[in-house]
């Protein structure tokens, strides 16, 4: 008595199609699972922005940013931040232009914290001589890269330690351009919103209050920026203080323009509402042309995907069933 053999699906150059159409749908749940997950867990973003708003609050009406001498020194206040302080002197590689220039990056990169910039200049530090050091193990002092002429070998070494003395910055400043590419994306619709506001009648802080409470929640970075512009412009004995901090915290030359505009304003009583008119029109159509760019490249974009993966799953489609009748027409 022969065994009852287990029936088999059609097979498409040796491989069974059931089983290739099982482990799909096994990812594709997995993923609807991420997603859910993802959506169901969303934290707030705007707590910690709040939470660094009342910091900054507290510290302007402590008198922090009174003195131009006690802003140029470094905030510390825990001890590891003093260790690592204490090292760096020792070492003498801590120079009050390299800790200034790290905690300007950290303040465009969103990241109010100024203790962080000794963390920067620790990491330009350490790391090439851990993860460089480590590297030249790896490629002399073991067989995983014996095959390899020397000056490839010297060239992987060397590539290692410059990435590693260059992996802060290069955090930083991905950070940096994300962040100036969301302020920049919903700047003219706060453009617009201050120019109401100022036809309103309402003063330039409280303008820049509203804005941001009406704007935190479709561009948080944006209404960050502004709700602490409006902070110090309450507390600042000098107003042309804050708008020079707010182009100082933002690496975009919109928001220097906009910062141009309100000191000229100050200063010289020209209308406030119609200078914004027509920043907020350049900045429209500035965004108007860097979408219609977008627009264009997107077919050449698209080419090498389209060939990759889309149809690839279309002649599937298309062909599969043909292919599965002839097959098994054959074999019958």
């Amino acid at each position: 008595m022969n065994p009852v053999s287990s029936p088999t699906g059609p097979h498409i150059l040796g491989i069974d199609v059931y089983t290739v159409a099982t482990l799909l749908a096994g990812v594709a749940a997995l993923m609807v699972l991420l997603a859910v997950y993802a959506a169901t867990t969303a934290r707030d973003p705007m707590t910690k922005r709040v939470k660094a708003l009342n910091d900054r609050r507290e510290q302007l009406k402590a008198g922090i940013t009174a003195s131009t001498k006690r802003r140029a020194k470094l905030v510390t206040k825990n001890e590891t931040t003093d260790r690592i302080k204490a090292l760096l002197s020792g070492l003498k590689v801590l120079q009050d232009s390299q800790v200034k220039a790290a905690q300007i990056k950290l303040m465009q990169a969103g990241i109010r914290s100024k203790e962080y910039a000794v963390a920067v200049i620790f990491g330009r530090l350490m790391l090439p001589l851990t993860w460089g050091v480590f590297g030249v193990y790896v490629v002399y002092g073991t067989s995983m890269f014996a095959g390899w002429t020397p000056w490839k070998a010297y060239a992987l070494v060397a590539m290692n330690f410059v990435l590693s003395y260059k992996a802060p910055d290069l955090y930083l400043n991905n950070l940096v351009t994300k962040r100036s590419q969301a302020i920049q994306k919903g700047l003219p619709d706060a453009l617009d919103l201050l120019v109401i506001c100022a036809e309103a009648g309402l003063t330039v802080d409280a303008a820049f209050q509203r804005v941001a409470r009406e704007l935190g929640r479709a561009y948080p970075e944006l209404g960050d920026e502004f709700t602490l512009t409006a902070i110090e412009l309450g507390f600042l004995s000098e107003r042309r203080q804050a708008f020079e901090n707010l182009a100082q915290r933002v690496k975009l030359d919109a928001i220097k323009g906009v910062v141009t505009t309100m000191i000229q304003t100050e200063k010289y009583g020209t209308p406030l509402a119609s200078a914004l008119r027509v920043l907020s029109g350049e900045f429209r159509n500035e965004r108007m042309m860097r979408a219609e760019e977008k627009a264009a490249r997107l077919p050449a974009i698209m080419t090498i995907p389209l060939i990759l993966f889309i149809l690839p799953v279309l002649f599937v489609v298309i062909l599969g069933p043909a292919a599965c009748s002839i097959s098994d027409a054959l074999i019958h």
